[in-house]
């Protein structure tokens, strides 16, 4: 048994190798589809994976403050969109001086600059690096751990202690060989003693979260003045239970920070982070069905082309197949070996599209800063769907194969 599949299959390659163009030609189609099935997936199980574990780290229990909803009201029938104010330094204060849920934290925060050029001694970066401007509570509430030295406490940001945490990539190059704790930096002229490092994060949507500068939240907003600074707060409860009535309590306040009357639309946004998760989830679902789509779409067309090949190689290989038959060939035999060739063309463009497919979410993924991983659902259905496919595209030439007179076949020019 297993010596005639080994025949059948080298019979079945011989026959690929007689019709090359045609076969390759197939392969590639059959190829593309997979390519597009795999090379989506991989690159939107990149994307989920990196925004999902940003978010994660937040908590469930966790929920903020800001100037627009996660989606933002669009321009649909002309209507004008909604633009609400920023969240403003004197809204935080007042905010924060007024917000006493129980068991619950906040964190006010603001970025002072994008392009920060940061110093020690006569080593100085590009100008890249973000300075941040924030208060205790936001290494908590955002879910930043610290892999060296400590947080700010409270005494710091009240006093508006010169000090400061940085980011893992200065360890890469300020700091290359020396331990950045307790080490003076200099950002716009003004010194800081530096008293944290934080644990890596990489980067996402190519933004650096790396190569930052956490100062006091005051100190911060003495070296940056532009107008219209737009403030971020985060609310954290040590409950999971009470956010629900922390968030209530949240609204309430800012709609009277915010002067608005009882018939007012909130001006504001309010976002939990699973929330987030979950539509990004929704997202890179629908991206994940128009994979399939696509992908089907393009294999259908594949199998008819697969088909075509086989029922011309049937129509080439008469007398051969006149002349097994005559030896005493089986139906069972003839057929199967015309399988044989449809299943392995199949496969070969499942390698094909699979090997793009990885190197095309690879690449994504690396350009991106996002964390590649293997999407096995997607290698596993698109094995399955191109051995399905071989089948369907094999039946009919192997059954037309098997159901010829051996005469006839034998007369065939």
């Amino acid at each position: 048994m297993f010596s005639l599949f080994r025949e059948n299959i080298r019979i079945a390659l011989d026959s690929i190798k007689s019709q090359l163009l045609r076969t390759i030609l197939t392969i590639i189609i059959i190829g593309i589809g997979i390519w597009a099935l795999v090379g989506i997936l991989s690159a939107v199980k990149a994307l989920e994976n990196t925004i999902s574990s940003d978010f994660a780290s937040m908590g469930a229990n966790t929920f903020n403050i800001q100037r627009y909803e996660f989606t933002v009201n669009s321009n649909r029938g002309g209507e004008k969109k909604k633009i609400n104010p920023i969240i403003s330094y004197d809204n935080i204060r007042e905010f924060v001086d007024t917000y006493q849920f129980p068991f619950s934290q906040t964190s006010v925060s603001f970025v002072g600059t994008n392009a920060a050029e940061v110093k020690f001694e006569s080593e100085k970066t590009d100008p890249e690096a973000q300075v941040y401007g924030v208060n205790e509570n936001y290494l908590e509430n955002t879910g930043t751990k610290i892999e060296n030295g400590r947080n700010f406490t409270i005494f710091d940001i009240q006093n508006n202690a010169k000090v400061c945490i940085l980011g893992a990539d200065f360890t890469k190059g300020l700091f290359k060989n020396d331990n950045p704790i307790n080490k003076t930096i200099s950002i716009r002229g003004v010194k800081f003693k530096v008293i944290g490092l934080l644990e890596s994060k990489g980067s996402t949507f190519g933004n650096n979260q790396d190569l930052k500068v956490l100062i006091p939240i005051q100190v911060a907003r003495g070296l940056y003045t532009a107008p219209n600074i737009n403030y971020n707060i985060s609310i954290r409860v040590d409950d999971k239970e009470m956010l629900q009535g922390a968030q209530d309590e949240a609204i309430v306040k800012f709609r009277n920070v915010r002067g608005l009357s009882p018939i007012e639309e909130n001006n504001f946004g309010l976002e939990r982070s699973d929330d987030l998760i979950n539509r990004i989830g929704s997202i890179t679902g629908a991206l994940s069905i128009a994979a399939w789509i696509i992908s089907i779409i393009t294999i259908l067309g594949s199998s008819i082309a697969l088909m075509n090949i086989m029922l011309v190689s049937v129509t080439e290989r008469t007398r051969e197949i006149g002349v097994r038959k005559a030896l005493g060939a089986k139906r069972k035999t003839i057929s199967t070996q015309f399988f044989m060739e449809t299943i392995v063309i199949g496969q070969l463009g499942s390698i094909l599209g699979i090997v793009l497919g990885l190197i095309t979410g690879w690449l994504f993924a690396f350009f991106t800063g996002f964390a590649f991983s293997l999407p096995w659902g997607a290698l596993i259905g698109a094995t399955i769907i191109s051995f399905v496919t071989a089948v369907i595209a094999g039946s009919y030439p192997a059954s037309k194969a098997a159901k010829l007179d051996p005469i006839e076949s034998l007369r065939y020019e």
